[in-house]
């Protein structure tokens, strides 16, 4: 008994507690890796060459890189600085910003738990593979369409009704489905009811082999017959021309968001188990790059098999996720010698990948109720065993035999309008709403109403006018109402009595602009590096926050607004219609927490209420130090507003360049 109880705690051991009390990470690598696992899933071994095919070459990385870096970098750098910063989940974090945005927090949570829910239940058809992986030979030989359609899938095709509604003729439960769909659920349970003592344990599985196997899957596919023509595809042609479509565009834009992994929760609710001092940025970049290291090259192997079966984008051929992982990949297992073992190796490694971000995505919903003052109160195992559950019952409906469709519509707007969408939002609480106060102070109400007129109404009418009439109306629209409210707005702002900086404070018109564009991003960056930029730690860059508001919102707004268009040509599929209305539920919550943000403070302690609201202190960085105290300009205080005699640490403030020494 006593060595099973020291088995049982080396495996799901306590976790650390930081100084705060908080449950903390026993070492950086399991923060990364726990990241890592969060963002490496079916998307980079499945989804990715997909991608890679269809925009057909080497130009396909030019996009590529920019959206990893001008989109994806900048939001992971704010979901992990604000939750490692603010001590919290998405709702903390975000309550942290501005009262108002708890709905922002909330709805990012809302994505990660709706994407779980059908998540799950795609590893059941990977576990299906697996289990008849071990048939000799192969069941789907020669028969790979019928056998994933028939045997796996087994959704009978909806009926066209002559114009009207399509209907669909079965609604029953699907054994297998439903039996791996649990056995699924009892793993993710299995890795995350312990907190992240357990957490950092299993992430060197969850991630590790994964790792060693894509090595093995790189060097089988790479050595296959012919593999060097589907090689010469993926890294060997160049077809600059594609980079004058904007679909390649929007397909890397697209995918770096749904790989990376930003909106859905686990980062900020991972980073909030660091310590208050951790490497944050840097661990951000690891992140990303690794993320896309690991797609870059796990794709070898997928267009040595594309080579090996002769096929070419000039041909017509479709590769998609669900292709790729469950036709594409599977015909060509069926024809290598050794057949049953590399089929077993890749949907071992499918799933590994699957279980990783499946328990990330429910961290964020565990994290949000346990930091609340009633969640404390109860066990996280039981906390995480009832989320399980009833995760479970809810995934059942994927497991029907309309399941199949009713995933593809979810899945097409929940990504689609969903994630994009709240990040936006996201993107807009940090550098719109974040110490707003500050900006009316210095330049005034109408000014600052008059600029976020031209920005919002540029956006909105933009848009309208793009999917209306064209890319090039919309457009014009667009600049010319920000242009027409940057111009106004400066004339008719007070003149700033707190500087701006360097070049923006030459002239009083220069200054005016910099306070109703840049300073609640600059503002953020500052006082996210009290925490995050401590010693020899990188430093969030100084032009993060205008990439967020100026580049990366309006990428995501454009994206956005391609989901109407498409929903026009499946609005007479009734499982559509329920996922696109559905999808709207993230903006009543936004809404919601807008003007009713009391709303929401169920989910926040009664002791961190109210830390949203940050007095007009205009140029002044605020932050906290471990312990929970205010630091305002280097002094600090306890939350209640009184002084604090604990005065051991120095405090940069950004302040006009002081350094304040306490």
């Amino acid at each position: 008994m006593n060595a099973l109880r020291k088995v049982v705690r080396f495996v799901a051991p306590k976790a650390e507690k930081s100084e705060d009390g908080r449950d903390q990470w026993g070492s950086r690598t399991s923060f990364v890796l726990a990241a890592m696992g969060g963002a490496v899933g079916l998307g980079n071994i499945l989804r990715f060459p997909g991608q890679v095919f269809h925009n057909n070459g080497l130009q396909w990385f030019v996009p590529y890189l920019m959206a990893l870096f001008l989109l994806g970098l900048p939001v992971l750098i704010l979901e992990i600085c604000i939750g490692q910063a603010y001590r919290g989940g998405c709702l903390i974090a975000y309550d942290h910003i501005s009262k108002r945005t708890k709905g922002v927090g909330m709805a990012v949570v809302f994505n990660g738990y709706a994407i779980v829910l059908y998540y799950v239940p795609i590893l059941t058809w990977v576990l299906q593979f697996f289990r008849h992986s071990f048939r000799n030979p192969l069941p789907w030989t020669g028969r790979g369409t019928e056998f994933y359609y028939d045997q796996v899938i087994r959704n009978p095709s909806p009926e066209d009704n002559g114009g009207a509604y399509l209907s669909y003729p079965s609604y029953s439960l699907l054994g297998e489905t439903t039996g791996w769909c649990a056995f699924t659920w009892f793993i993710v349970w299995l890795c995350m009811f312990k907190g992240v003592g357990m957490l950092g344990r299993v992430v060197y599985i969850t991630m590790g082999l994964p790792i060693v196997m894509a090595v093995i899957l790189i060097g089988r596919g790479c050595s296959l017959d012919n593999a060097g023509r589907g090689v010469k595809l993926y890294f060997g042609e160049w077809n600059g021309d594609q980079l004058g479509r904007g679909d390649i565009w929007q397909a890397a834009c697209g995918h770096i968001f749904f790989s990376i992994g930003v909106g859905m929760g686990y980062f900020t609710s991972y980073a909030s188990y660091n310590s208050k001092y951790a490497n944050a940025v840097q661990d951000s970049f690891i992140v990303a790059i690794s993320n896309s290291m690991y797609e870059i090259l796990i794709a070898f192997s997928v267009f040595g098999v594309i080579g090996f079966l002769d096929i070419h984008p000039d041909d017509g051929v479709s590769l998609g996720t669900f292709s790729i992982g469950f036709l594409t990949y599977p015909e060509a297992l069926a024809q290598m010698p050794g057949s049953q073992f590399w089929s077993i190796v890749f949907f071992f490694t499918v799933f590994l990948l699957g279980v990783s971000s499946a328990f990330a995505l429910m961290e964020s919903i565990v994290t949000m109720i346990c930091d609340t003052d009633w969640g404390k109160k109860i066990p996280r195992t039981i906390i995480a065993s009832v989320a399980c559950f009833v995760s479970f019952l809810l995934s059942l409906m994927y497991c029907t035999e309309f399941g199949f469709y009713l995933l593809d519509a979810a899945d097409t707007y929940i990504n689609f309008m969903c994630l994009f969408f709240v990040v936006w939002a996201e993107i807009i609480a940090c550098t719109t709403v974040y110490r707003y106060r500050d900006v009316v102070g210095q330049i005034g109400w109408p000014a600052l109403f008059t600029f976020n007129f031209g920005y919002f109404g540029g956006t909105i009418f933009g848009l309208a006018l793009a999917q209306a009439v064209g890319a090039s109306a919309g457009a014009g629209l667009a600049f010319g109402l920000f242009i027409v409210g940057s111009i106004v707005a400066v004339f008719i702002a007070k003149t700033p009595d707190s500087p701006a900086p360097g070049f923006w404070n030459k002239n009083v018109f220069l200054s005016r602009f910099w306070w109703a564009a840049f300073y609640q991003g600059v503002q953020l960056r500052r006082d996210l590096n009290l925490s995050v930029a401590k010693g020899k730690n990188w430093k969030i860059p100084v032009f993060w926050g205008a990439l967020l508001r100026y580049i990366s919102a309006p990428i995501l707004a454009i994206i956005f607004s391609f989901a109407y268009p498409l929903f026009l040509t499946n609005r007479r599929d009734p499982l559509h219609i329920f996922a696109f209305s559905f999808a709207h539920f993230v903006m009543v919550i936004i809404a919601v927490g807008f003007v009713l943000p009391r709303w929401f403070d169920v989910f926040i302690p009664v002791a961190r209420r109210g830390e949203g609201k940050i007095d007009y202190a205009p140029n002044v960085s605020v932050g906290q130090d471990v312990v929970g105290r205010e630091v305002e300009d280097g002094r600090t205080h306890d939350l209640d507003g009184k002084t604090s005699d604990e005065t051991q640490k120095i405090v940069e403030t950004e302040n006009q360049g002081r350094k304040i020494e306490i």
